[in-house]
């Protein structure tokens, strides 16, 4: 592998010559801009705007546009001679565990390779270190014109270094996640983990880019003359977009993982049913209003039944009151009339009680005369 970059690794008192090279490549679809009418390539030609006329590369340099507007220009020369400790050195300023460092934080991947036969004890000793100690080594580097963090650790029997991304280079995440209060239950928590026991380790042999084969077989198709119809239809998107009843799902989800595992269907959150699955609708914003709809007359329809309940009961105590006044009144007829029958009743016996008496003292004088 051709190298991209040489210097040395600063390990305190201990320098390792190094070679980086590049870790990964890339297999993305790369398509051609070609004039639709002919198919002509399209290409971009590097003109000097002060001449109007196309530059080779070797005439092109680097400039550096200063605040007042003014353009510098800088030689390979001059940024190589920047009085850099990180411009031929990987500088390691400390060991962190592994975990310390967020995957956000890391860019490009290089394997470093050690540059001669005096590479071979230090690059060794390094790299053995950072398997026993479980951690991983943080530096500044200067590459391809900018210094950057980089991250040394071990892979497989190599030592590999991640390119990192400034603090300040990373962005907030305020204004990402979803707004929405949303309240998960236990029971779908329980439904989670058992899909993802489920679905098991992942085997990273199958993983492969089947965009790029959908890519290469539409070519061959074209090429050889076949109607691509029948793979527009193929690839055609089985549906709009679905709102669906989250336990349902991850109960199908469930099965179907254990199924295509040869396990049996049943087992904890194994359901017994598909999952609801609601139309979206096609309208910009239809399940928000719809929602917002079903709410809103949802709440009407309680109002409604709490007045009618509250109607009632006024109703209901209005009405009590009236039966029983007659009641009242009668009873109170009944008393008056016992206590005017009494009070009669009394006077009577009391002027029949004076009539006697008077007789009694008529009788008596009679005699005494």
């Amino acid at each position: 592998m051709r190298s991209i970059w040489k210097g040395s690794i600063s390990f305190g008192l201990v320098t390792i010559p190094i070679k980086v090279v590049s870790a990964t490549e890339n297999h993305s679809v790369s398509f051609h801009q070609v004039h639709t009418t002919d198919g002509g390539r399209i290409r971009y030609r590097k003109v000097c705007e002060l001449e109007e006329q196309e530059v080779p590369r070797e005439e092109i340099g680097k400039g550096f546009e200063t605040g007042d507007g003014t353009t510098v220009q800088l030689t390979d020369t001059d940024l190589a001679a920047l009085p850099l400790p990180t411009a031929k050195t990987v500088e390691i300023l400390g060991f962190v565990p592994s975990e310390d460092v967020d995957p956000i934080q890391l860019d490009r991947s290089y394997y470093l390779a050690g540059d001669g036969q005096s590479a071979a004890k230090p690059y060794a000793l390094l790299r053995e270190a950072l398997k026993r100690s479980g951690k991983v080594a943080v530096g500044k580097l200067a590459m391809r014109g900018r210094e950057s963090l980089g991250l040394l650790r071990v892979y497989e029997d190599v030592l590999a270094l991640h390119t990192m991304l400034w603090p300040n280079e990373i962005r907030s995440v305020s204004g990402v996640a979803p707004e929405e209060q949303v309240s998960i239950r236990d029971a779908e928590l329980d439904l989670a983990d058992t899909l993802m026991e489920t679905l098991g380790d992942l085997d990273w042999s199958e993983l492969h880019d089947e965009y790029r084969e959908a890519v290469e077989r539409l070519v061959t198709a074209k090429a050889e003359g076949v109607d691509t119809a029948t793979l527009e239809e193929a690839a055609a998107p089985s549906g709009k977009g679905q709102v669906v009843d989250l336990m349902s799902v991850l109960e199908s989800s469930v099965r179907a993982a254990k199924e295509s595992r040869g396990e049996g269907a049943g087992g904890r959150g194994a359901g017994s049913g598909d999952a609801t699955v609601h139309e979206i609708s096609r309208q910009r914003g239809g399940t928000k209003k719809t929602a917002a709809k079903q709410a809103t007359a949802k709440k009407a329809a309680s109002k409604k039944t709490a007045a009618k309940e509250t109607a009632a009961k006024e109703t209901a105590a209005k009405k009590a009151p009236a039966k029983k006044a007659p009641a009242a009144k009668t009873a109170a007829k009944k008393t008056v009339a016992k206590k005017t029958a009494a009070a009669k009743s009394g006077t009577a016996k009391k002027a029949v009680a004076g009539k006697k008496a008077a007789a009694k003292k008529t009788a008596r004088t009679r005699k005494s005369a």
